[in-house]
């Protein structure tokens, strides 16, 4: 008798052991999440993917690693998140150029960004800050554009590579008010501020947050910024319309991806951490004083953010006759 209530007690507990084991299995995140930055310290990427990680941290319990995958515009760093397992524990914050534009001129590009990458959310837009090299005799946008008329091709411009924003944004310049300059590409921003700074290159544009320092203290000239505002961060510099260069609005963007095929409960997941943290008055401030524009996004808006941003820059690269260097 003993033996068959045994043997009842266990046939009972039977049905309710798989419910207990898949809801252990589905627990995310059980252990570090590892987010990709696609380029060196130094920029404006790296500071914010550092803020945003302390922020999402606070709502996944669990630490996220930031790592600096730098090399080919963005494109290393953003191919290492896709070729990832899709699993959540790898994420990514790539920018406009390795997500919408160096597809339209680099058909070797190693992934394909719509196919092989999940949007979690657009993080921040960033203005792009127009700045020269003091010993160059410009003070405004158009002292800028005489001289590059009188010397066609003379004045050279650094970015953080070809295809990234800053490059785009040169080349909008260029494009719409005719003058001929060359383009100098470099592995990331920070090596081509310090050219700036020392005067290997006369100008350039870049993500306002990597040159607000030096524009403040007066080592590099700011001239404009790419935004259809004025940026709250230096409130005294134009914008590109009030200095006289219309239709050129060149803000760049930084949104959190993962592998595409990444399960959509965790994709949510990762969504509901970003919003929070945007929303963090101490996370949202940090990012606003380094001269970003905080947006947040539900995944589907910043997919369809990235078709536009696509179409949009397919008509730069085209018209500009932008090609891989």
């Amino acid at each position: 008798m003993k033996n068959r209530l045994v043997a009842l007690a266990l046939a009972c507990a039977l049905p309710i052991l798989p419910a207990i084991a898949p809801a252990s299995a589905a627990e995310f995140p059980d252990r570090p999440i590892r987010l990709i930055v696609p380029f060196p310290p130094g920029g404006s990427a790296d500071p914010i993917g550092r803020i945003l990680a302390q922020g999402m941290e606070k709502t996944l319990k669990q630490t996220i690693v930031v790592e600096n995958r730098s090399g080919a515009g963005g494109v290393i760093g953003t191919d290492a998140v896709a070729k990832a397992a899709p699993d959540g524990y790898t994420i990514g914050l790539p920018g406009v150029g390795s997500m919408t534009v160096v597809q339209h001129f680099m058909p070797s590009l190693p992934y394909v960004a719509s196919r092989d990458l999940a949007p979690i959310s657009l993080v921040v837009g960033v203005p792009q800050l127009l700045v020269v090299n003091p010993a160059v005799k410009a003070k405004t946008v158009q002292d800028l554009l005489a001289l590059a008329r009188a010397k066609p091709g003379q004045i050279t411009y650094g970015s953080s590579g070809n295809g990234n924003s800053p490059h785009l944004a040169a080349a909008s310049l260029a494009l719409r008010t005719g003058v001929e300059m060359t383009h100098v590409p470099y592995r990331g921003v920070a090596p081509a501020v310090t050219d700036l700074m020392a005067g290997r290159v006369n100008m350039m544009f870049a993500d306002l947050p990597a040159l607000i320092g030096p524009a403040r203290d007066g080592t590099i000239v700011p001239l404009a910024v790419g935004s259809p505002e004025r940026s709250p961060a230096l409130p005294n510099v134009p914008t590109l319309d009030e200095a006289g260069v219309k239709g050129v609005d060149v803000e760049n963007w930084y949104g959190l991806v993962a592998p595409a095929g990444t399960p959509a409960d965790r994709i949510a997941l990762l969504n509901r951490a970003v919003v929070a943290a945007l929303a963090d008055s101490d996370i949202r401030q940090r990012l606003i004083d380094l001269g970003t524009r905080v947006i947040g996004s539900s995944p589907e808006a910043f997919a369809e953010h990235l078709k536009r941003e696509t179409e949009k820059w397919a008509a730069l690269v085209k018209a500009a006759d932008i090609k891989a260097e």
